[in-house]
């Protein structure tokens, strides 16, 4: 589908690598004023070129349009980073065993 990580042991080197590069990376840019005139065209062009587009507002970063495919596939690298976090969380015994009550205290910093 999409190349940017190859297992889920790799992601947390994949996603600091993705970071710094997206960082140095000039995204594919289209103006909200081009957007409006060209309407949705403007934004298949982008994506033909880039898998992200990035519309600017007066200059200004402000929203990024990708392929749903996309979208849905880094939203699944995301979650499976968190449930990756929560294993080595618990495999390192970093959590609490508590009621709700004490919970609820607890963070209340009761």
């Amino acid at each position: 589908m999409f190349p940017y990580c190859i297992s889920l042991s790799a992601l947390y080197v994949c996603d600091s690598i993705i970071n710094s590069t997206i960082k140095e990376v000039v995204m594919n840019t289209i103006a909200a004023n081009d957007l409006k005139t060209r309407g949705v065209s403007a934004l298949e062009e982008g994506l033909l070129v880039e898998p992200e587009v990035v519309i600017t507002v007066r200059g200004k970063e402000q929203y990024v349009v990708m392929h749903l495919e996309q979208y849905r596939y880094l939203r699944e690298m995301e979650l499976e980073a968190a449930l990756l976090e929560v294993r080595r969380d618990l495999e390192n015994g970093d959590f609490v065993r508590e009621t709700a009550e004490a919970h609820l205290a607890r963070v209340a910093g009761e």
